[in-house]
């Protein structure tokens, strides 16, 4: 890894850190195009760039999560009930998702993870505002079927808010910054059984990068999760000064972007972006 990969994991672990805290979301949507495009660029194939991507980024999430986590707690709009109840649902899901990644080819998974992103941006857009009057449909078992498909898309794409967010907000009937806060301490849970899913399943493969153990990459979890820790406090902090509904087209917006990153669209318009 050279000094230009790590002033570039550093940077991209600032604003992933902040990102994380304002939006409720991993930062995985912001680290993991930037890993695969650094693994890439490393002569990593692109099965080996996706999939160490993905495991990576899942492992920086549990630090940044519990960073932002904590300081939303601290302003109670944490729903830890719900967060314990999807979460260990969601863990074991996150654990399958990731060894079934493990599994298939990393170009699909590239162009999948940029499809779940747009659709998720896409819905976001369109629907209309939940009723800020509503009570939040917090029964368990309710809880519990959505964790299943959430942890189970988050184990595979290395992913969390992204589509825990859209699920708290139009589904359970969250206000934005109860889904922001109560996703951030979800993403405990399930980036941990995704992290362990991609890390086991990695090991013994051929041609991984020094520093690696399975599809995790530690000097790239280093240089992320020290720079991203700091940032989630103040992401966190900024969240509780701006209106609900400027989170939510902030967080479409960056949705829009990854999601044409990783699906190519601006390699194949040429644009430098």
């Amino acid at each position: 890894m050279t000094t230009a990969h790590i002033l570039i994991l550093l940077a991209t672990g600032i604003g992933g850190g902040f990102a994380g805290g304002l939006l409720g979301l991993s930062g995985a949507i912001i680290m993991t195009p930037v890993q695969y495009l650094v693994f890439t660029d490393m002569g990593l194939p692109t099965d080996l760039a996706v999939k160490l991507a993905f495991g990576t980024s899942l492992l920086v999430i549990l630090p940044l999560a519990a960073s932002g986590a904590w300081r939303h707690s601290l302003k109670g709009v944490v729903r830890w009930r719900v967060a314990l109840i999807m979460g260990s649902c969601g863990l074991v899901f996150a654990f399958g998702g990731a060894t079934l990644a493990a599994h298939l080819p990393g170009a699909g998974l590239k162009v999948a993870f940029g499809a779940v992103i747009m659709l998720s941006a896409l819905r976001m857009l369109t629907a209309p505002s939940p009723d800020v009057e509503a009570s939040p449909r917090e029964n368990p078992w309710l809880l519990a079927a959505w964790a299943v498909p959430v942890g189970f898309v988050c184990g595979i794409f290395g992913i969390g808010g992204i589509v825990m967010i859209p699920v708290l907000v139009l589904a359970l009937r969250f206000r934005m910054l109860n889904a922001v806060g109560t996703s951030l301490a979800l993403m405990l849970f399930t980036a941990a059984g995704g992290a362990i899913g991609y890390l086991v399943n990695g090991i013994g493969v051929s041609g991984l990068p020094a520093h690696s153990i399975g599809y995790v990459n530690l000097e790239s979890w280093g240089l992320l999760a020290v720079a991203s820790v700091g940032t989630a406090q103040l992401g966190a902090i900024a969240a509780h000064k701006l209106p609900a509904h400027l989170l939510r087209y902030i967080f479409i917006a960056v949705m829009f972007y990854m999601g044409l990153k990783m699906l190519g669209v601006f390699d194949w318009l040429g644009w430098p972006l």
